[in-house]
């Protein structure tokens, strides 16, 4: 990528670029790489993209290649676009790599549900915490591990933009075993959210200002404002005039810890030993368990149809996302400062949690990259929860760094809803069974069955 340096203070800018690559890791996730994809072709300031294409399944590959050409036809722009069955080729130089792989796929997802539910454990999700998370981390580490000594070699100063989950877990490890890779993970949780909480209220998103933190798929909405003049009131007026809102996880962690969280309640049912365990609960706030199960289902219709869309000369809707990554590059290219929400390592910006934690802030992203913002300290109810997470979360990472299997099961031991359910020795004995489930996903040392 083209360079210029300010010789009055030795700051290097980049300037317009000759070509900028972008490099898609899981690029079979092919609806998301559309949308993506839709996002970086719509910016006129791209003349020159070079967009190379990695997932190691053969016919999604060749599908989100064919649909990046129909893309890039529908919106009458010219990108060099490539596909690699190997990763390096397709990291080779590039300025940018967006990571969307999905490690075991559906197969993988659907352990993560069918092992705990023998146990008698619910999950909606299952792709934060809990034992679906804490597996989906084990199963990603070591792709992830790969994916950073390629960039070492190949692209070092590229920046890596991780969408996969789960997120925390993933950009801690990425910290701890590559300190010096530039990533930030993406989630559109926060964004999506107060999209949603400006429409309740009625009040339109672009008069809205707001600032959210904590940890990514927990964090919490702290200011919610218009010209100055907290909304809130409204938010509570509105709860109030439609009672079936109190059947909402989030609504009910809201009025009692007076934040509103920034995901889903089925997300946010998960983190917390106060609902999935209880029938009552789950009856009274309309809980789906299982809920993921039916989201991959959905996820494989929507491939298909693409699939076969393409494959019979038919027109495919090609519409933007207004998701993060895009955006990322677009400031980092053009020098267009932006606003977004990251998920970074700590490091005191948030100060009653974990330094060497990873928190989701509002970070300003321009030539300069992505600069994460100081929040200070959460309100302490709100970062009590957030330091289990953070705990669960670093005994995963160590599991992986150091090779030691027991601290799978600390972490599961730690996870609220996990231990609100299961007897420590159940916990034991689940850990073992997935260890055994997911196999050779997991690095060795991690496939130990260490019984109770």
């Amino acid at each position: 990528m083209t360079e210029t340096t300010t010789e009055t203070t030795g700051v290097t800018e980049m300037a317009e670029p000759a070509e900028v690559k972008i490099a898609f890791m899981g690029a079979g996730s092919v609806v998301f790489t559309q949308g993506l994809l839709a996002d970086l072709f719509a910016f006129p300031e791209f003349t020159r993209l070079r967009i190379a294409l990695h997932d190691i399944d053969s016919e999604r590959l060749a599908t989100s290649e064919a649909a990046a050409r129909h893309i890039a036809g529908a919106l009458k722009v010219a990108p060099v676009i490539t596909a690699h069955p190997d990763r390096r080729g397709a990291l080779d130089g590039a300025h940018f790599v967006i990571n969307t792989v999905q490690v075991g796929m559906n197969a993988a997802t659907r352990t993560d549900f069918a092992v705990p539910a023998r146990y008698g454990l619910r999950q909606t999700i299952g792709d934060t915490l809990g034992v679906g998370g804490i597996f989906r981390a084990l199963r990603t580490f070591p792709v992830l591990r790969g994916i950073a000594e390629d960039m070492a070699e190949l692209c070092p100063d590229a920046w890596l933009l991780n969408y996969t989950n789960p997120m925390a877990m993933n950009l801690l490890y990425l910290h701890r075993v590559a300190p010096r890779l530039k990533a930030v993970g993406l989630c559109h949780s926060v964004y999506w959210t107060m999209h949603d909480l400006s429409e309740l209220v009625g009040v339109d998103f672009s008069d809205v200002s707001y600032l959210a933190a904590g940890m990514n798929h927990q964090a919490w909405v702290l200011r919610f404002e218009r010209d100055g003049r907290d909304l809130h009131p409204l938010l509570d007026a509105a709860i109030e005039k439609d009672r079936e809102l109190l059947r909402r996880v989030r609504v009910d962690m809201y009025r009692r810890l007076g934040h509103y969280p920034t995901e889903t309640s089925e997300h946010s049912s998960e983190y917390v030993p106060w609902y999935l365990h209880h029938d009552s609960e789950v009856e009274r706030l309309r809980l789906p368990i299982g809920a993921y199960l039916d989201i991959i289902e959905d996820n494989t219709v929507s491939y298909e149809r693409t699939r076969n869309a393409l494959a019979a000369g038919r027109p495919l809707p090609v519409e933007g996302t207004m998701e993060y990554a895009p955006q990322i590059i677009h400031s980092v290219v053009t020098g267009s400062p932006r606003t977004i929400y990251g998920n970074v390592p700590n490091h005191g910006l948030i100060t009653n949690l974990p330094d060497d934690c990873v928190v989701e802030v509002p970070c300003l992203v321009d030539s300069q990259g992505v600069q994460p913002t100081r929040v200070g300290a959460l309100p302490p109810q709100c970062a009590a929860l957030n330091r289990t997470y953070a705990s669960v979360t670093d005994l995963v990472v160590r599991a992986a760094t150091e090779g030691e299997p027991r601290h799978v099961r600390h972490a599961a031991m730690t996870d609220a809803a996990t231990a609100a359910t299961l007897p420590v020795e159940r916990i034991w004995d689940l850990c073992d069974d997935l260890v055994q489930a997911h196999g050779e996903l997991l690095q060795p040392e991690l496939r130990v069955l260490l019984g109770h």
